[in-house]
């Protein structure tokens, strides 16, 4: 007996017999469609409002950083102008230095620029984080960690930039200046935040880390003193010879350029030192910051021709280890006298070896 099946119920067998799962696949489809429509829907004005925030903080991020360090440059260069137009006059040639404010007021400016745009856009990154909804704990707290460790191993270079900045701010010293760093001497030829170069008297260039100089002498400050020692024989005329140096002084301060370098009149401040067969004269004047070696030059050079024209003659200046040699003890080297050296001392002798007994003859 054959079994026959309707058409309307051999449809269902057929689909169940291909596997087709079609219209639940997509219902499924639909559902997710309409799920994922209505999250957008849902969270379309806050993404807007986010969105809106974000490009809003970095555009006044962006304006403010670009304004100060505008408004930061005019104040340079102005400081900049005003210096320039300083150095043109007379008084203003003395007391300022056009190249070292320049430095100094570029670093100053390199500095505040430097902060403002750290400041600025650190604070408007860690803004948009929040917008985000990005927890900023953990970030923090790995940038703190993150900074120690930098500053422990970067320590001599952070040492360097803040002693560079102090220095800098201080005005200790500047272009042009002869200072003494204790590690080396010479005229300052650029000043950096974290190096300061220096040429030396034999012309080398020397780079000194800030964070390294503990001390500064600074040479070319206010005024400096130019001192000549006149070194003259015991038996030479003393007031002549200080008539002469004070005549040499007055016809060196009205002559061209001695007239500006020289602040105050050449005086001869009296004897320093006196010995048997010579006397020193101390003379010093007042000079301009960092003539002091000029004018101490062609000081020697008009005394020496002064006294040789009016007869009193400069005292032979001693030979190196001479005043040492004179100075020691002749004695030194002699030994202590012993009182071995005397046969009948009773030292002498004690130390004497007993001598033979006489021999007994039979």
């Amino acid at each position: 007996m054959f079994w026959s099946a309707s058409p309307a119920a051999a449809a269902p067998l057929s689909a169940a017999a291909s596997g087709s799962t079609g219209p639940t696949s997509l219902d499924e489809a639909t559902e997710k469609a309409t799920n994922f429509a209505d999250w957008v829907q849902q969270n379309w004005g806050t993404w807007l409002t986010s969105g809106l925030q974000i490009l809003l903080i970095i555009v006044i991020a962006a304006v403010l950083r670009h304004v100060i360090r505008r408004t930061i440059t005019k104040l340079i260069e102005r400081m900049n102008r005003t210096a320039a137009a300083a150095q043109g006059t007379a008084l203003g040639g003395l007391l300022v230095n056009a190249e070292r404010r320049r430095q100094r007021s570029e670093a100053i400016g390199s500095v505040l620029r430097s902060v403002a745009s750290f400041v600025i856009m650190g604070t408007a990154a860690l803004t948009v984080l929040s917008v985000l909804q990005i927890n900023l704990a953990p970030l923090l707290a790995s940038a703190g960690v993150a900074g120690v460790a930098i500053g422990f191993g970067a320590r001599n270079l952070v040492t360097d930039f803040l002693s560079g900045v102090f220095m800098i701010l201080e005005d200790q010293y500047g272009v042009g200046d002869e200072i003494d760093a204790g590690v080396a001497t010479g005229t300052v030829i650029e000043v950096g935040l974290r190096v300061t170069k220096l040429r030396g008297p034999n012309g080398a260039i020397w780079y000194i880390r800030n964070g390294e100089v503990k001390r500064i002498g600074n040479l070319s400050q206010g005024w400096s003193t130019a001192a000549v020692d006149v070194l003259i024989a015991a038996d030479q005329d003393l007031e002549r010879a200080r008539e002469t140096i004070t005549a040499v002084g007055e016809e060196m301060s009205k002559s061209e350029p001695w007239n500006e370098q020289l602040w105050e009149p050449v005086e001869v401040l009296g004897l320093s030192e006196v010995h048997l067969e010579t006397v020193t004269l101390s003379v010093a004047a007042r000079t301009m910051p960092g003539k002091a070696p000029g004018v101490e030059r062609e000081l020697r050079w008009r005394i020496k021709r002064a006294l040789d024209a009016a007869g009193v003659h400069l005292a032979p200046r001693p030979a190196p280890g001479e005043e040492d040699e004179a100075a020691a003890d002749p004695t030194a080297a002699v030994a202590a006298p012993s009182a071995l050296n005397n046969p009948t001392s009773p030292q002498s002798l004690a130390s004497d070896p007993l001598a033979a007994p006489p021999k007994v003859g039979k």
